[in-house]
């Protein structure tokens, strides 16, 4: 079966050192696959491939050793799996998230349904430039999120009841950040240093010390390769449609202005990232609101 060359234009299809084979990346969101689907995978590439399967840093599969001409069948194939062709290119990539709250005790937002809507909507849209998009539930990066040209943190802000707090400096040993210090008997937060993970929180053994609810960090401009860069803080926001919006404005702001000539990165200043940043911020009221009042009896560390 004659292969459209089209279909090389897809940044799914690799050739090899061999240019007699090629390499078949998939879109699996948030590398979450079905015991189902990863069966799958193992056949087609069986059939179609060399017998093995790649598994790279972007929570996703490869499968190489394929021959050109059984492209079209293979493809149809993985498409019924429910694991269709992925993208590498001038595009939006498979997007990668950690596991989230529904399975790690120091998350602090569902990064998984998140990282599965922002696929649904921006999936394999064309680009002047390669876009990765990766959520962290909190700030320990186990998706390396600021290192990515989107990237998406969890984060959460504590608080205690200050009649209630004791000062038994519980909070002062867990903070990786050593940014919670107890002086005479009271809990004093270093704002430069709190990350806003929330880990404080969980060690309370009163449960005095409470957290915000779950932000949404989002930054701009990161990068991994030769020459890795930490993305830059764009916004921070309450709810996962917001950061859905404040997505799809990014991606936008991208499509118009960007080069394909270099890196996202690279570019972000020639692009006007300041004034882009305030626009966005103007349009968020929340941003010159926070943090938010508490209770009487409780107040912000």
């Amino acid at each position: 079966m004659e292969v459209d060359p089209r279909l090389y234009s897809r940044g799914g299809i690799i050739t090899e050192r061999d240019p007699e084979r090629c390499i078949i990346r998939l879109r699996i969101p948030a590398g979450m696959a079905t015991p189902e689907q990863l069966i799958g995978i193992g056949k087609i590439a069986r059939t179609y491939g060399d017998g093995r399967v790649h598994l790279t840093v972007r929570q996703t599969i490869e499968i190489p050793g394929v021959d050109p001409n059984r492209i079209v069948p293979m493809l149809v194939a993985l498409k019924d799996n429910g694991t269709p062709l992925g993208s590498e290119r001038q595009e939006i990539v498979n997007v990668t998230a950690c596991m989230g709250t529904d399975h790690c005790k120091y998350a602090n937002i569902d990064s998984l349904a998140l990282a599965k809507e922002i696929d649904t909507k921006f999936f394999g849209k064309e680009l002047p430039v390669k876009m990765r998009i990766a959520i962290s539930a909190c700030p320990n990066g186990c998706a390396s999120e600021r290192m990515n040209e989107i990237g998406i943190t969890g984060v959460r802000q504590p608080y205690r009841d200050h009649d209630a707090c004791t000062g038994c400096g519980t909070c002062e040993k867990y903070c990786r950040e050593r940014a919670i210090i107890i002086k005479r008997g009271a809990v004093d937060l270093d704002t430069n240093r709190c990350m806003e993970c929330g880990i404080c929180v969980l060690p309370c053994p009163f449960e005095v010390l409470k957290a915000s609810e779950p932000r949404f960090r989002i930054t701009v401009g990161g990068r991994r390769g030769r020459h890795p860069k930490v993305g830059r803080e764009l916004i921070t926001v309450s709810d996962p449609e917001k950061v859905l919006e404040i997505v799809g404005k990014i991606i936008k702001w991208v499509y118009e202005l960007a080069s394909s000539d270099e890196l996202l990165p690279e570019q972000l200043d020639e692009l006007g990232f300041s004034e882009f940043k305030q626009t966005i911020r103007d349009q968020y009221e929340e941003v010159r609101n926070w943090p938010p009042e508490q209770d009487e009896e409780s107040d912000l560390l």
